[in-house]
């Protein structure tokens, strides 16, 4: 197709001297500023399953702590009235099914970008998927960190418990997540146009969303 452009020369070749920041935190914030860059880096390390299983269940972890902080310990008002009684098991369940669930995303991810032209490797698709998700999982946190902020403001500021702003920091956290798994994406498939994949991730979630709550309801 018209955005597929070559992809960098020997990504599975052996590293270049410079391999980059050596400490997790250096590699995310290397991944802040080009997410590209830092998954191609990523795979031309030829990271084992074992590796990318640890940054899976590592966001996981951060995923599991950000939600136990606004959904249990301190949720605003607005969203204690739409979640429900049991969120605490919910939480537990959506925890031990997430990693299986970013298995099928990546999955899903590797067929349409394979459909679209892309030319990325099966493992080379979960790295990137695995690496986004820990990536953005600080954002996930800083969100819970807003609520709890707001929930301690309400009491000054009433306007805080209106839904319009209380519910936005429960799903705000998606757009990072969204968008740094489809910058690796298109850094491993070869993809020149990362909207276009955000776009298509965006407009899935939404859509299973949707269907989420109409079998809720």
């Amino acid at each position: 197709m018209a955005y597929i452009q070559s992809l960098p020369p020997q990504l599975d070749a052996e590293p270049e001297e410079d391999l980059g920041p050596a400490t997790m935190s250096g590699r995310v914030l290397e991944a802040w500023a080009d997410m590209q860059a830092s998954t191609r880096r990523l795979v031309s390390e030829n990271p084992s399953e074992g590796r990318l299983l640890f940054y899976l269940i590592l966001s996981d972890l951060v995923f599991f702590l950000s939600w136990t902080i606004k959904g249990v310990l301190a949720p605003t008002s607005a969203a204690a009235a739409v979640m429900p009684l049991q969120m605490g098991g919910i939480l537990l369940v959506g925890f031990l099914m997430r990693t299986a669930a970013m298995y099928v995303l990546a999955a899903a991810a590797f067929a349409a970008c394979r459909v679209a032209g892309g030319r990325g490797s099966w493992r080379d698709t979960r790295a990137a998927v695995f690496w986004g998700a820990l990536v953005s999982s600080p954002f996930g946190f800083l969100a819970a960190v807003i609520a709890v902020g707001m929930v301690r403001a309400e009491t000054l500021w009433p306007a805080l418990g209106d839904p319009m702003f209380a519910l936005p920091p429960y799903y705000i956290g998606l757009v990072p997540f969204l968008w740094f798994i489809a910058a690796g994406l298109a850094a491993v498939h070869g993809m020149a146009r990362v909207g276009w994949i955000f776009l298509i991730l965006s407009t899935g979630t939404v859509a299973l969303s949707v269907l989420g709550v109409y079998l809720s309801a």
